[in-house]
């Protein structure tokens, strides 16, 4: 088998001087000659990579269409919410004329009501008065 430099051969170390980028079986990285570059070298032999990269990328689909079905759902929600506060202060301003409504009415009618009531007391103890007059004898 010829001796490879990125796998352990002349160049010295195991990986060819690549050691501190190396990330996985398959991938080594060197730098390129006078620049600060990296260089990345894919070996044929492991090549699930793309079934890796795939694989991510359906994952990454399929969180963005949870991150659109959230946004969605929280849309959904916050009109429900305003349509929900709009129709309570709807129902609390008909409380509140209904209420007001009821005041009048009690206040209009309230006199009416004391006089009846006063009315009803002075019948009652004339009656009262009557009854035990007509007892002594």
């Amino acid at each position: 088998m010829a001796s490879n430099p990125h796998r352990g051969g002349a160049g010295g170390s195991l990986y060819g001087g690549a050691d501190p980028y190396r990330s996985r079986e398959g991938l080594s990285t060197r730098s390129a000659a006078g620049s600060e570059e990296i260089q990345l070298r894919i070996d044929p032999m492991h090549s699930d990579l793309d079934d890796e990269i795939l694989g991510l990328h359906g994952q990454v689909r399929q969180l963005k269409n949870i991150a659109q079905e959230i946004g969605s759902e929280a849309k959904f929600q916050r009109d429900f919410l305003d349509e929900l506060q709009m129709t309570l202060i709807r129902a609390q301003a008909g409380v509140k004329n209904n209420i007001r409504k009821l005041n009048l009415s009690i206040i209009r009618s309230g006199n009416n009501h004391i006089m009846h009531v006063v009315l009803f007391a002075l019948v009652l103890f004339f009656i009262l008065y009557m009854w035990s007059k007509m007892f002594k004898r």
